[in-house]
């Protein structure tokens, strides 16, 4: 299945690889590591993690404190926000689409 991030969700997953590049150089590109492989299992297996709300779905990063909240459509997943655990809950609600 085909994953696609949403504006808002780009930005923050670009403000996180730079966040965590001033940490350590070299950390960013781990931790877009771990996004991609969590990726990857979205698209093989869209449905296997558990539900956020109604419409959504919500994928731990394996070693970031991040999730990946997304939305399936139509032979499409949606990636609505890259989401420091630690943040508000579903600050993301109003980019449903």
């Amino acid at each position: 299945m085909v994953v696609d991030f949403i504006e808002p969700a780009s930005i923050e997953l670009d403000d996180a690889i730079a966040y965590y590049n001033l940490q350590s150089p070299g950390l960013g590109e781990k931790f877009l590591a771990d996004v991609m492989r969590t990726i990857e299992l979205i698209a093989a297996y869209p449905e296997a993690w558990s539900r956020n709300t109604v419409h959504t779905r919500k994928a731990r990063l394996k070693k970031f404190p991040y999730h990946l909240i997304y939305t399936i459509r139509i032979n499409k997943i949606y990636i609505l926000a890259v989401a420091h655990q630690h943040r508000e809950p579903e600050y993301w609600i109003d980019r449903l689409l």
